[in-house]
């Protein structure tokens, strides 16, 4: 799928607010190690899509009570579900000067029950006319999400079949009901995710 950036104007993705908040030091500081050894954007890009993978495993998957939304806060405590895990990634590309934006997937289960929002993200390197999706999830048995910005290797590719479906639009900022699921869950056990966004596309 060609996501589609919500606007034309590239700045937006390289901003900082509440959540993607690149301009907190520990983003900074995390984002300048990352670089370290790197040559160029695209290496930089995927050392950091693979540390945010890696490196901060995800609530679900760890059992941390903990409940992350900031960036910087992900950073700190090392942990978060989807949403949280792409706000990192996407500070760690913005402080770099690498536009990123948020995306989102409706998937269910097998049966097509529970139908959830799946959070990922999109970047386009500097130089570059093309946006591609990354998902930071986390890989576990049955999931092997890869960092490739030409043929995507998504976590969870969607299954039309049970009502699953892309959302195409590349948000510069997270929606608000994604938000306050995450603000208002006392814990990672009890976080009730939208089942789905407002279609603006």
């Amino acid at each position: 799928m060609q996501p589609i950036p919500e606007t034309a104007v590239l700045s937006a993705y390289l901003a900082a607010d509440d959540v993607i908040d690149h301009h907190d030091p520990l983003v900074r500081e995390t984002a300048a190690l990352l670089a370290e050894d790197t040559g160029s954007p695209h290496e930089y890009a995927e050392v950091a899509f693979e540390y945010v993978r890696d490196a901060i495993p995800h609530s679900f998957d760890s059992g941390d009570p903990r409940v992350s939304w900031r960036a910087s806060d992900v950073l700190e405590q090392r942990n978060g579900i989807c949403y949280a895990k792409s706000h990192a990634l996407a500070a760690l590309l913005r402080a770099r000067g690498i536009p990123a934006g948020l995306c989102y997937q409706r998937l269910t289960e097998d049966d097509g029950s529970q139908p959830a929002l799946h959070g990922l993200i999109a970047l386009r390197l500097p130089g570059t006319d093309r946006w591609s999706r990354l998902d930071a999830r986390g890989n576990r048995p049955g999931v092997d999400a890869r960092f490739s910005l030409t043929t995507e290797r998504l976590a969870f590719p969607v299954r039309p079949e049970l009502g699953e479906r892309d959302h195409p639009l590349v948000y510069a900022a997270p929606p608000a009901a994604v938000v306050a699921c995450l603000r208002a869950a006392r814990s990672s056990t009890g976080i009730v995710l939208p089942a789905d966004l407002p279609d603006r596309s």
